[in-house]
Formats: structure tokens, C-alpha cells, sequence
């Protein structure tokens, strides 16, 4: 019977695996056509991004990401610029987090390969601060591009990373925390609005944000172990608005209801157990939850909760080690800009053009990947997402002007 069993097992292990193999087969043909139409589709690129499986190899992502962050690749130089290192002022800040960056480099890879790769590193991140003077290194910002340069290489890193630092890391790096403080205001609304339960336990423990700060600030590049979950949570967070990374940490937390719960309620033991990320996290599911959160409860119904925490003195806004954790973070900008829209229109109308419907299963992909076009477009763009989807490609090409 056992060996009846086993023979059963493998013979359905094999048929998934072949039902696996067939549907990235045709997700790779779909991008390809997506790729391949004038003008190429970004907005079905988008949905092929976040749904199950992302885009899938880094060989599609040199190709993809360029579109998702609308870089035109034609323009990049085929040789970046020498960086002036001598004199620099981040020089030796960015030296030190290159140096302790090693285990975000494949395992048994050569040394003079990896040396190679953190002298790239350097001038990336250098060569975008030095042509971005608005811009603040803040540590854990190696973490994101060292994500880039190994997918991409050094020319197109370092076109896509100075893209993304002055769009959707762009509250990161100012010359203060302020902004990125506000931003992890936003994960305990959204944790209330689906458990109450979990969101009194952690407000009765006093436990803060503080554990979500470097999941937010390296898109999780610096807590997780496995480089295909990085690059996974990559393709989705390009795809979609600069605050899902909020969102995927709520998931996060809500996923671990059972280990919160049974904690102590004190703000070390909270602290500590969230802060240990799991490795081994159903991230699919969570991808496609934080999605359904978003279209859910978007940025705009929170933003007054959100800010009504900041002015509040909890155990994180006097957290000593807050500051020193994360010198000089800031993606609240555009949520700002929203809010004064909104103020302006007035009350029944700007609610008119926030409101967002909770869309079907059938649809959720379209509507949150057009949801990610409407980044630099405020408040009224939301609206499209119920009316013109057939209008994202061309939304796209103003998205990053």
C-alpha cells in the first residue's frame, strides 16, 4: 500500500509539475507578445508582474523593469561615467554597507567576481547621489541596488535605480527620517481595518513600527535569505504604487496572527518576534492579499488615521534607537499632494474621486496594475481604475515624466 501511495504521489507530483511548466511557458510567450506590439504593452506587463509567478526569470526582467519604471533603454550609455570617489561624502558610509553585504551575494560565488560586483555597487549608488544632489544616502538603500545591478548589470542598474530614487524611494532620501516615519503610520490602520484583535494586542503592547523599518526602506531586500523571493517582491512593487511595500508588511503580520497572539504583550517580546522575519513565507498568497488590501483600502481612506498616529506619543515615536536605526529615510509625497486635492475640491466631491469599488476576482490584476499608473497623477486618477481601464498604456507614458 505504501508503494501504491508513493507510485500515486509521484505520478501527481509529475503532472503538476508539467501543469507548472506549461503555464510559465505561457506567461513567457504572453510577455513576449507584450514586448513585441507597438506600442509595447506596459499595462498588461504590469499584470503580468504581480500575478502568480512574477515575470518569472532576471532574463525577462533586464527586458520588463525598464518598462515598468518607463526607462527608455536606447538612451542609456553603453559605458556609465567615472565616479569621482576622492572627496566624496558618502564615500565612506557606502564603503562600510557595501563591505557587510556579502550574504547578499550568491553563495559560492568567486571572490574576485564579488569584489567586482561591490566596486560596481559603489559607483552605482555614488554616480545617482552625485547626479541627484536633492538626494540622501540612507543605509539600507545598498540593499535595493545591489538588487538591480545583479539582475540588470551596472549600465542598466544604474538608468533604473536613479529612476526609482527619484520616484519611489524618493521619501527615503531626505535629509531627515520625518516622511518615513509617517509612511509606517500607515501599516497599523490597514492591520485594524482586517483584525482588530491583532492591531489592540500590538497597540496594548506599545510595540510601534520600528520592527517594519528595514523591511520598508530595502523592500525586504535585507530580511530575506532566498534572492528569488527578493526579486519576486521586485517585479510586484514596481508594478504597483510606491506604498504596496506598507501594505506587504501588513500581510505579513496579519499571516502570523497566531504567533503575535500568543506572545507576551510587551513591546520587547512583540518587537522581537516581528522583527525575525520568517524565511518560508507563502509569499504568493501574500503578494496577492496585499493587492486585494490595496484596491480594499487605499492610501487616501487612510491617511487620516494615519497622521492623527504621527502627532501621537507611542513607545516608537520616543524609541531612542529610532533615529539611529535609519539615519536620513522618505513614498508619502504623492498621499501629501493627494490630501491638498482633496481639501481643495472639498468634501463630496474629492470623495467622489477617491472612491475606489472593491472589483471582482476576474479583475483585480487589471485594476491593480492600474492603480501602479497612477502614482504622479493624484487623487482624480483613482477613478480610472473603474472607468478607462483600457487607458493604461497611455497613462504609462506620462507616469514618470
Amino acid at each position: 500500500m505504501k508503494k501504491s501511495r508513493s507510485v500515486g504521489a509521484s505520478s501527481l507530483n509529475g503532472i503538476g509539475k508539467q501543469d507548472g511548466d506549461s503555464r510559465r511557458k505561457r506567461k513567457a510567450a504572453e510577455i513576449t507578445q507584450a514586448l513585441n506590439v507597438t506600442p509595447v504593452d506596459v499595462a498588461a506587463l504590469r499584470r503580468m508582474a504581480i500575478s502568480e509567478g512574477g515575470l518569472l526569470t532576471d532574463e525577462i526582467r533586464c527586458k520588463v523593469w525598464p518598462w515598468l519604471l518607463n526607462v527608455p533603454t536606447t538612451t542609456i550609455p553603453e559605458k556609465p561615467e567615472e565616479v569621482e570617489r576622492e572627496n566624496n561624502k558618502d564615500y565612506n558610509q557606502v564603503l562600510l554597507d557595501v563591505q557587510r553585504s556579502l550574504r547578499r551575494f550568491p553563495p559560492g560565488m568567486p571572490d574576485e567576481q564579488r569584489e567586482g560586483l561591490q566596486e560596481e555597487l559603489i559607483d552605482i549608488i555614488l554616480r545617482v547621489l552625485g547626479r541627484n544632489p536633492q538626494l540622501h544616502y540612507y543605509q539600507g538603500y545598498h540593499d535595493i541596488v545591489v538588487t538591480f545591478l545583479l539582475v540588470l548589470g551596472e549600465r542598466l542598474a544604474t538608468a533604473l535605480v536613479e529612476k526609482l530614487s527619484t520616484h519611489h524611494l524618493r521619501d527615503f532620501m531626505d535629509p531627515t527620517m520625518d516622511n518615513t516615519k509617517h509612511i509606517l503610520n500607515y501599516l497599523m490602520p490597514v492591520i485594524e481595518r482586517v483584525n482588530t484583535e491583532v492591531h489592540d494586542f500590538m497597540q496594548q503592547a506599545e510595540v510601534g513600527t520600528i520592527f517594519a523599518l528595514s523591511w520598508l526602506i530595502t523592500w525586504f531586500g535585507h530580511v530575506l535569505s532566498d534572492f528569488r523571493h527578493v526579486v519576486r517582491l521586485y517585479d510586484f512593487f514596481l508594478a504597483c504604487h510606491p506604498l504596496m511595500p506598507i501594505y506587504f508588511a501588513a500581510v505579513i503580520v496579519l499571516y502570523r496572527e497566531d504567533e503575535v497572539l500568543d506572545c507576551e504583550c510587551d513591546m520587547a517580546s512583540v518587537h522581537h518576534l516581528l522583527s525575525q522575519i520568517p524565511q518560508d513565507l507563502p509569499y504568493e498568497t501574500l503578494i496577492s492579499r496585499a493587492g486585494d488590501l490595496f484596491v480594499q483600502f487605499p492610501p487616501s481612506e487612510l491617511a487620516r488615521e494615519a497622521a492623527q498616529q504621527h502627532s501621537q506619543q507611542t513607545a516608537a515615536s520616543t524609541f531612542k534607537d529610532f533615529d539611529l536605526a535609519s539615519e536620513q529615510q522618505r513614498p508619502d509625497s504623492v498621499l501629501r499632494r493627494r490630501q491638498r486635492e482633496k481639501q481643495a475640491l472639498g468634501g463630496e466631491a474629492a470623495g467622489a474621486m477617491v472612491a475606489t469599488a472593491r472589483p471582482t476576482a476576474a479583475r483585480r490584476f487589471v485594476r491593480l496594475a492600474v492603480m501602479g499608473l497612477t502614482v504622479a497623477l493624484g487623487a482624480a486618477a483613482l477613478t480610472l481604475v473603474n472607468t478607462a481601464l483600457e487607458w493604461a498604456p497611455q497613462l504609462d507614458l506620462h507616469l514618470f515624466p
